[in-house]
């Protein structure tokens, strides 16, 4: 085959492969989405694949009434905003100062970094230090803890770096100090790497549950990942089915497909929003140092 014959194929080629890729990834939502609009035959039966048999929307009419989820949600949507407000300012407050070339020691703060990289503090000394500092059984056990990532600290002094310096010498001309020139040139500026870095945060935080259940105790301060793993681990579902009104309709299959697609759909709506800034801030390490 001639070699300008190839590379007209190649752009279908890539296209066709990248949307079977896309189809795999979205495959088990559409499952869940199809199981949860069904009736209880067709999903006891597990004769559902991608399209509702039997139509039936009692599944979210028992979610909407469940107050244990919305308390869950609240907790989530809590930790998720201002843990990864926490995150930004710490991440932001010490990839800044490291990004200049002014910085005493700077390069043993970075090689500290990096260690964490390969060791990480473990789990027992971890839970002593949220006791002894008076966060257990708190929220701010699931913020403060993990508000600072390696990796985050990198992207975001990579990308302070790429600011042209002349900027900063021309805000310290005109009376800024760092302060000044953090907040009035750095930040602004870095849009693309802070909604990339708030992204990736802010999904660890919706997605995690294990914090919850070392440092939490009470109910009412769990996560909403930690009752959708009740619902599906520990078999909740089979009581919370078996005990409604409408047990005749439900099947815990059901339930739980339901349950995971509401626990889904914040951060699918959130994407979208986001999504321009996170394609540019993503191709930060590869195109700076």
């Amino acid at each position: 085959m001639p070699v300008r014959k190839r590379l007209e194929w190649f752009p279908l080629i890539n296209g066709t492969g990248f949307v079977v890729l896309c189809l795999t990834m979205i495959a088990p939502l559409i499952h869940l989405a199809a199981v949860s609009f069904s009736s209880q035959f067709y999903a006891e039966a597990k004769l559902v694949t991608f399209w509702p048999r039997g139509f039936n929307i009692e599944v979210y009419k028992t979610i909407v009434t469940m107050g244990n989820i919305w308390t869950s949600m609240r907790n989530s949507v809590v930790i998720t905003v201002v843990g990864t407000l926490i995150a930004l300012a710490f991440t932001a407050s010490l990839a800044y100062p490291l990004s200049r070339a002014t910085m005493h020691g700077r390069k043993w703060v970075l090689r500290g970094i990096i260690v964490t990289f390969v060791f990480s503090a473990p789990l027992i000394p971890n839970y002593l230090l949220i006791r002894s500092l008076g966060m257990e059984n708190t929220l701010w056990a699931l913020m403060i803890p993990g508000a600072l990532n390696a990796f985050n600290v990198i992207i975001m002094k990579t990308f302070f770096q790429g600011i042209s310096s002349e900027m900063f010498d021309a805000s310290k001309i005109d009376g800024c100090t760092e302060w000044g020139s953090f907040g009035r040139i750095a930040i602004p500026l870095s849009a693309p790497v802070i909604a990339t870095i708030a992204l990736f945060h802010a999904v660890g935080q919706w997605n995690s549950y294990f914090g919850a259940m070392i440092y939490i105790r009470s109910k009412e301060l769990m996560p909403l990942q930690v009752l959708l793993r009740n619902l599906i681990v520990e078999e909740q579902a089979n009581n919370v089915a078996n005990t409604t009104d409408v047990s005749t309709l439900l099947t815990p299959e059901m339930l739980k497909a339901g349950i995971t697609l509401f626990a889904t759909l914040p951060i699918l709506i959130v994407y979208p929003f986001l999504q321009k800034y996170f394609v540019k801030g993503a191709m930060v390490g590869s195109l700076k140092e």
